[in-house]
């Protein structure tokens, strides 16, 4: 952000509010980033990161924020998109008066911001946020909550990576297409089931070495190092663990045709992204193919269904295929393609909902 203002970043991105919360007693710091509220009332989660600086918590709780507009817009929900950040070691500074002061913070939002987990955060700590305010989503099952969101997440990138097959290939068929897997987490390990399922051919890696083992081990697929597995010859790679592993610097170690998976904010800059477009490399925009989990926890809100929830993930295939299609007509990057159309919806229903109705 250089040296900019906190006002300056805030008019460059188009946020409405930033609220930055901190309690004495509990030593709580958070930042609360509300982007845009056009559809409804802005869904994001609460990540707790042990930040560097405030600068560096202030620019993700702006960035993150932003994508969850862009991430309800395109998915068809009426939720606009915020994020919280807590400014903390989520291994040794969780406490139940920390995150019950938090719920306070968001309580005084009064409906403008629902929030639950993400990065460093469980479900667990938000049982305590909801004893103050009731704006919180992804609870356990116990406490009402949707369950884990991670099978839904996971279910609908299976669903896209069916619609990039279908725009390459001419089928949405995944049985024998070889593809590389980076990241078996929570995610990732569930879409290497579903592409298991359908007969793909896949090479896979995690951080932890152990799991690529045990997945070799159990479903005889390729494990190699972190570090290979963007060198591996595939027809898709799909990034399910870190950001930016999309960069200037990896671009030229891919050999496949398509990228697809559940990793937040995969493209390092903007910039990759048309350097994709302009290498013939269709990109799946990762706010796109992974809104799943969004779905179900905005569903919640509505007393979750499961049918309904995974009716609407299953959508992400459609979608995915209009933006597709949108990209090559007007030879757009795809992931400009994905802003366009969530920027038109909310241009769309804004103005629709200039029309006064009494209440």
């Amino acid at each position: 952000m250089g040296n900019q203002t906190v006002f300056e970043q805030i008019r460059a991105q188009g946020h409405e509010q930033v609220l930055f919360c901190h309690d004495q007693a509990t030593g709580l710091k958070a930042i609360i980033a509300i982007h845009d509220t056009t559809l409804g009332p802005a869904l994001g989660g609460c990540r707790m990161w042990n930040y560097g600086s405030e600068a560096e918590a202030l620019a993700d709780a702006l960035r993150l924020s932003r994508g969850m507009t862009y991430k309800s817009a395109v998915a068809g929900q009426n939720f606009g998109g915020g994020k919280a950040v807590i400014w903390g070691d989520p291994k040794t500074e969780k406490s139940e008066a920390l995150f019950r002061a938090f719920g306070r913070f968001v309580g005084s939002l009064a409906g403008r911001f629902y929030t639950g987990t993400d990065v460093g955060t469980a479900k667990e700590d938000f049982v305590w946020a909801k004893m103050e305010a009731p704006y919180f989503v992804g609870l356990p099952e116990s406490e009402g909550g949707s369950g884990d969101s991670a099978i839904i997440t996971a279910f609908g990138v299976w669903k896209g990576l069916k619609s990039v097959a279908q725009h390459l290939w001419g089928d949405s068929s995944l049985r024998g297409r070889r593809i590389a897997l980076q990241g078996l987490g929570k995610v990732g390990w569930r879409v290497m089931e579903h592409l298991l399922e359908e007969g793909a051919v896949l090479t896979v890696t995690d951080i932890q070495t152990s799991v690529a083992k045990e997945a070799a081990e159990r479903f005889g697929v390729q494990a190699v190092s972190p570090e290979a597995i963007l060198d591996v010859p595939c027809e898709i790679f799909s990034p399910n663990a870190l950001g930016g592993v999309i960069s200037e610097a990896s671009l030229g170690r891919l050999s496949c045709q398509a990228i697809a998976g559940s990793a937040n904010n995969q493209l390092a800059t903007a910039h990759v992204g048309d350097a994709l477009h302009a290498r013939g490399i269709l990109y799946a925009p990762d706010y796109v193919i992974n809104a799943g989990g969004l779905i179900q926890v905005a569903d919640e809100l509505h007393g979750y269904n499961r049918e309904r929830a995974y009716a609407k993930t299953a959508q992400i295939e459609g979608t995915l295929g209009a933006i597709f299609r949108a990209s090559q007509e007007r030879n757009l990057p795809t992931h400009q393609a994905a802003d366009r159309l969530a920027e038109e919806r909310i241009a769309l229903i804004g103005r629709v909902q200039r029309t006064f109705v009494p209440r």
